[in-house]
């Protein structure tokens, strides 16, 4: 990035390159759900109005969001329809890419797989709801990023990927999602140490509590909740009761309420860790973060644990450990 020019986004000097000076090869964005929505379509509109070629995935090329970013961003950006879950898109995209940039490399890659369809106790959580989580925030993003190495070390590029403080703190009833964002950040964190001697600089971002999607949709997470109940083994609805489940699901959608609108520090990190002469290992865009990781890394995990119960979920005691008085009839 010698030689280029200093644009300042915000608070963050960055070097980009603007459309006039082609040499800089171009990006790949590959979120879940996609770049329809969220942290993906705000990174794409930004870089795009930067001057780079982009290349970003959505789940459907007919959603509102893929159109969007047709109508708003410049004829740079390329839209590619893939589903993480689904080995063939991910082929077909990989080859794509490959092909149209196999002679300039790749400048950097953007995973943003961030899915998580349950809220619930990871003994009341079924198995497929792990394994899909798994699939989109972990194998997704490792199939992307190991397809698209030989164009990156060819430019000495960039990953940049977003994960969550839920892979590094066991927030409740975040079992599934979590455990697939500590997986993918031990990758990144092995891919920052493995890929350094070709010189790819690796980051990894921690966002804050952002509204990002459907994810403050108190419809969709009432159904998913629904769902759950109906297929819960009756073993554990008796232990767990109804008014458990309910309780979690009220707790998480009142939390989602205050989740922040603006997501300019998100993308900021993006950019930065794409295009800065020192981008950083780790970025924790978002407010209170800092009080979270130093309670995380200097108190006790007790303290810890109560910080996290009090900030996020504090569920009621489950069915099976209240007194007699207290228990409610777990329908039939």
């Amino acid at each position: 990035l010698k030689n280029q020019k200093v644009v300042k986004i915000k608070n963050l000097k960055a070097t980009a390159l603007r459309a006039s000076c082609p040499a800089l090869p171009p990006l790949s964005l590959h979120p879940h759900p996609g770049c329809d929505s969220g942290f993906g379509k705000a990174a794409a509109q930004h870089l795009d109005r930067l001057g780079l070629t982009v290349y970003a995935s959505v789940l459907d090329l007919k959603s509102s969001g893929a159109e969007e970013l047709r109508q708003t961003c410049s004829p740079r950006l390329t839209l590619l329809e893939m589903d993480l879950t689904k080995a063939e898109d991910i082929r077909r995209a990989l080859q794509f890419i490959k092909a149209r940039t196999g002679r300039t490399g790749l400048w950097g890659l953007v995973n943003n797989a961030g899915f998580n369809d349950t809220i619930a106790n990871a003994e009341l959580t079924p198995l497929p709801h792990f394994r899909t989580c798994m699939e989109v925030n972990f194998f997704g993003p490792l199939e992307l990023t190991k397809g698209l190495l030989p164009l990156l070390r060819s430019s000495r590029g960039r990953i940049v990927t977003v994960s969550s403080p839920a892979g590094n703190m066991p927030y409740p009833c975040l079992a599934s999602y979590g455990t697939s964002k500590a997986a993918l950040s031990l990758l990144m964190d092995t891919f920052h140490c493995e890929l350094a001697p070709w010189g790819i600089r690796v980051s990894v971002i921690f966002p804050g509590y952002f509204k990002t999607g459907g994810s403050c949709n108190p419809e969709y997470w009432k159904e998913r909740k629904d769902q759950l109940l109906a297929a819960l083994p009756n073993d554990l609805l008796e232990a767990y009761g109804e008014e458990y489940l309910e309780e979690i699901n009220r707790q998480f959608v009142d939390f989602m309420k205050v989740a922040v609108e603006d997501l300019s520090s998100v993308v900021d990190s993006i950019t930065d860790g794409l295009l800065s002469p020192k981008p950083l290992l780790k970025y924790y865009p978002g407010r209170g973060l800092w009080l979270m990781y130093f309670i995380h890394h200097y108190l006790p995990h007790t303290v810890r644990d109560l910080f996290l119960k009090t900030f996020f979920i504090n569920p009621k005691l489950p069915q099976g450990l209240c007194p007699k008085a207290c228990h409610t009839p777990t329908p039939s």
